[in-house]
């Protein structure tokens, strides 16, 4: 029978690498195996984030993911297809202590097979990049333009005042392969700043705890102070997980929300994943919290239809009226924290948008 942990001691109390062990365990041997593409999904996501954040894992606690070390090169000749992900992990493993050389053979014959050369997106370039450059190779070396096409996708403020999480991610994503995870100044321009606050005003609204994490971290890989609201309803959350032990967890749960509230927490230099496995087999589930107001702000708008107004002032009134107190509360926190509110909402509410049809009528 699966049962929630209630530990003896404070987790505090519990020495840090016993943590990140079990943690380890769970993740490598307990969840998934290692032909789903799950597994390394969630092998790489916490392997990268013990390695970027500096902790100081013991070689035995990397026992676990001995077996996938030694393998790798077969599985990478065989699923070229999962390259980024086999990378992250081989590359990880070594740097936090496992092994030395086969990083290396690995970002060579991935660079000489051109496989970053046929990737969709800008995205998984940079990401490519960013790896086999760990190893001194740069894959992308004729493409002079792609930090500049990065840049250029980030430095338009007006896409992420509007719900669009894909493009958030990728927002977020952009600024840690540009800081190279926090190790050097990305450099970003003030319309990219902009964009970070307008995205973590989203995401506070909508009460996304995940999102607005990797926002805080990004913002802290470039040199800024993210909002104290915001850090700190984060640490709340990382600090508010259950974790269920037993054969029957459930694997669909809210992992990376634990992996990416840590990850914020690592970075601030407070203390990190206070509740793992035993280990085991574990689900990990987020605290319950209220409902972002977002959904109802966003009907209210669209439902007023010619009335909508782009003037915070005109419209704030009318929007609190519509959400209950909690919500007033977070739209009001939103409102403090967020640079150039006005600006945020007056592109938020669209209010000016042309319909296709009208637009049709006068072209006609």
């Amino acid at each position: 029978m699966s049962n929630v942990i209630h530990l003896t001691l404070p987790t505090s109390r519990q020495p840090l690498d016993q943590r990140l062990a079990g943690l380890i365990h769970c993740f490598a041997q307990e969840r998934r195996f290692g032909e789903d593409v799950f597994w390394l999904k969630e092998n790489a996501e916490l392997l990268s984030i013990l390695e970027c954040t500096g902790q100081s894992v013991d070689l035995s606690a990397l026992a676990p993911l001995e077996g996938f070390y030694a393998q790798v090169r077969d599985r990478m000749a065989f699923f070229p297809q999962c390259y980024r992900f086999l990378l992250s992990i081989a590359l990880d493993l070594e740097d936090l202590g496992m092994g030395r050389d086969t990083g290396a053979e690995l970002v060579d014959w991935a660079a000489e097979s051109g496989l970053a050369e046929v990737e969709f997106s800008d995205l998984q370039r940079a990401e490519a990049r960013r790896l086999m450059q760990r190893r001194g190779r740069d894959p992308l070396a004729g493409d002079a333009g792609l930090n500049d096409r990065l840049r250029r996708f980030i430095n338009r403020p007006e896409t992420f005042a509007l719900p669009n999480k894909k493009a958030a991610y990728e927002l977020t994503h952009i600024v840690f392969y540009l800081s190279e995870y926090g190790r050097r100044d990305p450099g970003l321009d003030a319309p990219a700043l902009k964009s970070l606050s307008f995205a973590g005003t989203l995401a506070y609204l909508d009460q996304n705890a995940d999102l607005l994490a990797e926002i805080c971290i990004a913002l802290r890989y470039a040199g800024q102070e993210p909002p104290v609201l915001w850090e700190e309803w984060i640490a709340s959350e990382a600090r508010g997980f259950s974790v269920t032990e037993g054969p029957h967890a459930q694997v669909a749960d809210h992992y990376h929300d634990y992996f990416v509230c840590n990850w914020l927490l690592a970075v601030r230099g407070d203390p990190v994943f206070a509740n793992t496995p035993n280990f085991c087999r574990a689900q990990y589930t987020k605290p319950e919290s209220w409902p972002g107001p977002l959904r109802a702000i966003s009907e209210h708008l669209y439902g007023i239809g010619p009335m909508r107004s782009g003037d915070w002032h005109r419209m704030r009134e009318a929007l609190f009226d519509v959400l209950d107190e909690r919500g007033q509360d977070i739209l009001q926190e939103g409102e403090a924290n967020c640079v150039e509110f006005e600006t945020f909402f007056d592109i938020f509410a669209r209010a000016e948008q042309v319909p296709v049809a009208s637009h049709r009528a006068a072209a006609g």
